[in-house]
């Protein structure tokens, strides 16, 4: 699957994009996640609080608990705030 990661998610990680295994186990993007957050330090800190976060599955918006089912890109932004 491919992951793309946007603004603060992308600085703390440090890419744009990578692509990723999906463990057997991973049903929802919210495993997938918790997954991905081990991967190195730069990952852990930009996924530390996956509430805050927002998840699009083959660039539909979704919530943590969507079944990656077949999908074949999870994107994952930060909060947005707006004025």
């Amino acid at each position: 699957m491919k992951l793309v990661y946007f603004a603060s998610v992308r600085e703390a990680i440090g890419l744009s994009s990578e692509e990723c295994d999906v463990p057997q186990d991973a049903r929802t993007v919210g495993d997938l996640v918790a997954r991905i957050s081990a991967r190195s330090e730069g990952h852990a800190r930009a996924l530390q609080d996956p509430t805050r976060l927002r998840f699009a599955l083959d660039q539909e918006m979704v919530a943590s608990d969507a079944l990656l089912a077949a999908a074949q890109e999870l994107a994952i932004f930060p909060p947005v705030t707006g004025g």
